[in-house]
């Protein structure tokens, strides 16, 4: 939404039509989930590790990593939880992620090597919001998300 937010400090604003009126209509709910869980901006990069997936991760069989060595997979859980919560608590049924965080990513995520090598998968907040029956796009997939929603 344009907010620096991301683990570098830095923004990535998605700019489209649809954004901006749904922003003025009132029907946008933002969160960051990583700053929800108490993480800090900026914050040192994390990926998942051994290519795994945010499924992995909150099935408790992979954990996500930053590439100073530190385990932050309770944070990540915790932020994916909290997403979900808020996703319920205002009846939301679609999520609009950017994509390729270890937390976001719904197309790709990187695969823990921490070299740029992508790889299918969601992070761990889309899995998360998928699992409770949120309609998950990534940033790419906003025309889909237009349509739906214009039905």
């Amino acid at each position: 939404m344009g907010h620096a937010v991301r683990y570098d400090g830095r923004a990535k604003p998605l700019v489209h039509p649809a954004i901006e009126r749904w922003r003025a209509e009132g029907r946008l709910v933002t969160i960051c989930p990583e700053m929800s869980a108490g993480m800090p901006v900026p914050r040192p990069p994390a990926e998942i590790a051994g290519a795994a997936t945010g499924e992995e991760v909150l099935a408790g069989t992979a954990r996500v990593v930053e590439l100073t060595g530190g385990d932050v997979t309770a944070e990540f859980l915790q932020a994916a939880e909290n997403a979900v919560a808020l996703a319920r608590q205002t009846g939301c049924r679609y999520a609009l992620l950017i994509d390729g965080s270890p937390s976001c990513g719904s197309d790709f995520i990187y695969d823990g090597s921490f070299s740029g090598r992508k790889q299918a998968g969601n992070g761990v907040t889309a899995a998360a919001l998928k699992a409770a029956g949120i309609e998950v796009f990534s940033d790419r997939e906003i025309e889909r998300l237009v349509e739906l929603v214009s039905e």
